[in-house]
C-alpha cells in the first residue's frame, strides 16, 4: 500500500512537471533585459513585468509621466515563468511597486486555476521574503477577441485571483477586464492590433486609468 501511494505521488508530480513550460525558452530574452540593468534608476521604482501585454507597452514612460517606471515584460510568459525569473526581473531592482501581468497565457494553455494560483502564491512569498514593503499588484487577464471563447474561464480566474489578493498584505488586484467591455458585456471596439489579442494605444489608455489608482 505504501509503495502504491508513493508511486501515485511520483506520477502526479511528474505529470505536473510535464504540464509546465520550460522557462529556459525565455533565457536569452531575460538575459538581454538584465544586460541593460546598469542604466536602471531604482529610486522609487515602479516595475511592470509579465507577458507580452506588458512587453509591448512601448510608451510606458509616457503613460505614467513623472514616475520612475521600468518595463520588464518578456515573451508569452506564464505565471510559472515569472516565478522562475523573479530574482533577475523583480528582486534585483527592489521596486516600491510591482505590477504583474500573468494568467492570460496560462488560461489559453489549459492550465488549471488552482495551478496558476499556486504559482502566484509562491511568487508572492518569494517577493515578500526579500522585499517585505513592496506593493504587489496583479493585473487581471484582459478580454480579447482571439480568446473570447475562453471567457468563462477568464472570468472564473479573475474572480479567484481577486479573492486571493484580499487575503494577503500589500497585495492587490487591478481589474482591466470590466473596463474593456461595454454595458452589454461585449468587447469595446478598436482596442486591439490585427491579431485581435494584443492591444493598441486605446487599450493601453484604459489600462493606464486603472493602474493609476494604485500609484
Amino acid at each position: 500500500m505504501m509503495y502504491r501511494k508513493l508511486f501515485t505521488i511520483v506520477a502526479l508530480l511528474l505529470s505536473l512537471s510535464l504540464m509546465a513550460q520550460d522557462p529556459l525558452r525565455f533565457e536569452k530574452e531575460v538575459n538581454d533585459l538584465v544586460a541593460t540593468d546598469a542604466a536602471v534608476n531604482s529610486k522609487r521604482l515602479i516595475l511592470f513585468t509579465g507577458s507580452s501585454s506588458i512587453r509591448l507597452w512601448h510608451n510606458l514612460a509616457e503613460s505614467f509621466p513623472n514616475k520612475n517606471v521600468l518595463n520588464r515584460g518578456f515573451g508569452g510568459s506564464e505565471m510559472s515563468d515569472m516565478l522562475y525569473y523573479t530574482p533577475q526581473l523583480i528582486l534585483k531592482h527592489k521596486p516600491n511597486i510591482v505590477f504583474i501581468y500573468e494568467g492570460d497565457n496560462d488560461i489559453a494553455a489549459g492550465r488549471s486555476i488552482e495551478q496558476i494560483l499556486a504559482n502566484a502564491d509562491s511568487l508572492v512569498k518569494s517577493i515578500r521574503a526579500a522585499l517585505p514593503k513592496t506593493k504587489i499588484v496583479f493585473i487581471s487577464p484582459k478580454p480579447s477577441g482571439a480568446r473570447w471563447h475562453l471567457k468563462a474561464q477568464y472570468e472564473d480566474f479573475n474572480s479567484k485571483l481577486a479573492q486571493f489578493t484580499k487575503s494577503r498584505k500589500h497585495v492587490y488586484f487591478a481589474d482591466v477586464w470590466v473596463p474593456m467591455l461595454d454595458a452589454s458585456g461585449n468587447l469595446l471596439p478598436d482596442l486591439f492590433l490585427d491579431d485581435n489579442l494584443h492591444m493598441n494605444e486605446k487599450g493601453y489608455v484604459i489600462w493606464t486609468k486603472v493602474l493609476n489608482q494604485f500609484l
